[in-house]
């Protein structure tokens, strides 16, 4: 019985990529920003070999003598900067198209089909940061009732609702009615319900968000895990962000805390194959809203449980830590996810660490993946695993 658990740090990335300028992203380094803060102390990252990564630059930079993992930066091939395309290439899915962009908002036929599918009017239609659009324009959703539409400069479709406006269960048919629209060469990456409670000046949005992703185009390794007859298990928002697709077992999760709680479970539990976990809060919570010290906080907590994690890993366990982009919180010409490296740890107890430089493309976590559970690879992605291993 093989069990491989692959963590998704959501949004750390390890310094700007070779062409971070095609995406306004020059000069961003999420850990260089996230390290400055005194809260950052991330000593288990560090004996695994986060500071021996290739190209890491940060002002807490020291590299070990002898890391406990195989390390690699990481490369994005994909034509994105988006956790939906990042999570796809992890998977072993290459997007050499991106996924459409509204800089300026929708166009008209959209929001009036969208109009028409739901019965309510339509409020914002910009790019805009989520805690702002809902102090901007929740008094006149509340008094009117119509929908907070806007994007980013992610391919996301968001809703926006007061919860006594709009029940929850009608948000999500609204979100399902668009994921079903929004196809083609409106096809965006995800449609998001963005609820949030609250009276005027003081709106909060809530935990119950709830990502409509796009069907992923091609085979990942989940439906190749899947289509093994072994178990793929889908922590977070990863069943969302593949639409269900290769899942066998799925639990949601309302922060990186119980994310990690629930990893933490699954370590005790019997099964074979993968466990695919998402810790969003580093980008919701910290990352776009540039909050330096919540991120190195929550860099911190992870690290405090890695002891905890490492000590339920059985002697065929493998664990994985990567991100799927950026989102520099020291970066201020945006809010929006940054074109990063992301880094690769890969520990086990019967692994020899190496450090393997800069790899062609997330892809290669796939292949590694496939490679060590023995299936035939039908993904993008050369295998990082050792002959050992295998």
């Amino acid at each position: 019985m093989k069990r491989v658990f692959l963590i998704v740090l959501d949004s750390f990335g390890i310094g700007e990529m070779e062409d971070a300028e095609q995406f306004g992203d020059k000069g961003t380094n999420t850990i260089g920003s996230v390290s400055a803060s005194t809260y950052f102390d991330v000593p288990n990252l560090k004996k695994l070999g986060l500071f021996n990564i290739e190209g890491v630059r940060c002002d807490k930079k020291e590299p070990v003598e002898a890391p406990l993992a195989t390390v690699a930066r990481m490369k994005e091939l994909s034509a994105g900067k988006d956790t939906t395309i990042g999570h796809w290439e992890i998977a072993g899915l290459v997007s050499n198209d991106p996924l459409p962009v509204y800089p300026d908002g929708f166009p008209q036929e959209v929001l009036d089909e969208f109009t028409a599918l739901t019965g309510r009017g339509v409020l914002c239609n910009k790019p805009y940061s989520g805690t702002e659009v809902i102090k901007d324009y929740g008094d006149e959703h509340v008094e009117t009732g119509k929908l907070i539409v806007y994007t980013s400069a992610d391919s996301v479709f968001q809703i926006a609702a007061h919860e006594d406006v709009v029940p929850l269960e009608t948000l999500y048919e609204y979100c399902e009615k668009a994921r079903e629209m929004l196809k083609g060469k409106h096809g965006v990456g995800r449609v998001i319900a963005r609820p949030f409670v609250g009276t005027s000046g003081n709106y909060t949005r809530t935990s119950h968000r709830h990502d409509y992703s796009l069907l992923p185009p091609k085979t990942t390794m989940l439906d190749q895990i899947k289509a093994a007859g072994r178990d793929v298990i889908a922590v977070g928002k990863i069943k969302d962000i593949f639409a269900g697709k290769g899942i066998t077992e799925f639990t949601y999760t309302q922060g990186n805390e119980e994310g990690i709680e629930k990893t933490l479970e699954y370590f005790d539990k019997d099964f074979d194959g993968l466990c695919f976990i998402n810790l969003v809060d580093y980008d919701m919570l910290y990352g776009h809203r540039r909050d330096i010290d919540g991120y190195a906080k929550a860099l911190t907590y992870f690290d405090e449980k890695l002891p905890e994690i490492m000590g339920k890993m059985r002697e065929d366990d493998i664990l994985m830590i990567t991100a799927d982009h950026g989102c520099d919180p020291g970066y201020t010409k945006t809010t929006d996810h940054t074109r990063e490296y992301t880094p690769f740890l890969m520990y086990g107890k019967k692994m020899k660490p190496e450090n393997l430089g800069t790899r062609d493309g997330f892809a290669d976590i796939a292949a590694t993946v496939l490679d060590y559970l023995n299936i035939e690879q039908k993904v993008s992605g050369k295998s990082m695993l050792s002959k050992e291993m295998k």
